[in-house]
């Protein structure tokens, strides 16, 4: 059975938000077409609290600079707030479940299947295995980084992992950041499809990245 990961389609994350992704509205017309293709329909959502590691303001930097090894970004997706929604224009009518991610205000979490230092599940993994659910397609925000980070986790727990390309974008901070998470993703065994496979040439509604 076919199951869709919508990942973090969120307000914050779109064109003017407080993370704002170049065209990221661009796939919301995209995906609301290809989710009646699917059995199973799975949303994932960046949930941080108030001061998390990964927000500049916590360290009193500006966005883009660096912790550690930590990128730091505008403050978003701050847990029960506007910008950590669901885009309003998003079908959420088959959206079966939803998974919280970037919820420990002390290490990020990019991946819809771990925090980056590999302390806590997002329970992601063990509902897809009580459901028998195998076949993965990834949708969402960003290319360049939860969607990558995602789905090598994926690959690693042994799913079958395809990435619909034009119903995602990437943030692109480098210049060649989308591509090579793409040639990562691809080297890591993903497989990459188009929401013309789904929907037919004449319906799909974004040019192919």
């Amino acid at each position: 059975m076919k199951t869709l990961i919508i990942t973090d389609v969120q307000h914050d994350f779109m064109p003017g938000g407080a993370l704002g992704v170049p065209h990221a509205n661009e796939i919301i017309p995209i995906i609301n077409a290809l989710i009646p293709h699917f059995e199973h329909v799975i949303a994932t959502l960046d949930w941080h609290p108030e001061n998390h590691v990964s927000f500049a303001s916590t360290h009193g930097k500006k966005p883009g600079e660096m912790f550690g090894t930590q990128i730091l970004w505008p403050d978003h997706c701050v847990q029960n707030s506007h910008g950590a929604n669901l885009v309003a224009g998003l079908k959420k009518e088959k959206i079966e479940a939803i998974f919280h991610k970037g919820t420990d205000p002390d290490v990020d979490s990019y991946s819809a299947f771990f925090d980056d230092a590999r302390h806590r599940a997002t329970g992601l993994d063990e509902y897809l295995e009580k459901h028998k659910l195998r076949d993965l397609y990834f949708v969402g925000l960003a290319t360049d980084y939860c969607v990558l980070y995602s789905v090598l986790d994926a690959l690693e727990l042994g799913f079958s992992v395809s990435v619909i390309r034009d119903a995602c974008r990437a943030i692109n901070l480098h210049p060649l950041d989308e591509q090579r998470a793409l040639e990562t993703m691809r080297a890591g065994g993903a497989k990459f499809v188009f929401s013309k496979d789904f929907l037919g040439k004449e319906k799909s509604r974004s040019p192919i990245l």
